[in-house]
């Protein structure tokens, strides 16, 4: 009679095991085909955290990241952790964004004027420090 605990407590066990060690190798299997996938253009992100764009997929364990334009790196394949979408703004905000700079220029123009004709106002109303002083 001990002996059904000690069985259902190892079947347990052992079911456990089982189901993290297949969670385990199926995320090594995605992120062997996201490695394999590569591709010249595709913008990537490192394990470090570093973004860049796939340049060199000529050899099988090494890729070239572009960080900055005209700078080129040598990265492990493992290092690469996902694919990033690249951002892509649209040409009508852009356009919406510089009239919109114009406006903040002007009212950030009447504001800094208003602050100092305040501060020249105060320093008037305060009295000077050499009236301050004791003879």
């Amino acid at each position: 009679m001990d002996l059904l605990p000690l069985l259902l407590m190892f079947g347990l066990l052992g079911v456990m095991m089982y189901f993290m060690s297949r969670r385990q190798r199926r995320t090594q299997e995605q992120q062997a085909t996201l490695q394999n996938s590569l591709a010249v253009g595709d913008r990537v992100m490192t394990t470090s955290g570093l973004y860049g764009t796939v340049v060199d997929t000529s050899s099988d364990s090494t890729i070239g990241i572009e960080i900055a334009p005209g700078l080129e790196t040598e990265w492990l394949r493992a290092a690469v952790r996902e694919k990033v979408n690249p951002e892509v703004e649209d040409d009508e905000e852009l356009v919406e964004d510089v009239d919109d700079v114009d406006d903040v220029d002007a009212v950030e123009d009447d504001l800094v004027d208003e602050d100092v004709q305040d501060t020249d106002k105060d320093r008037r109303d305060e009295p000077s420090l050499e009236t301050n002083k004791q003879k």
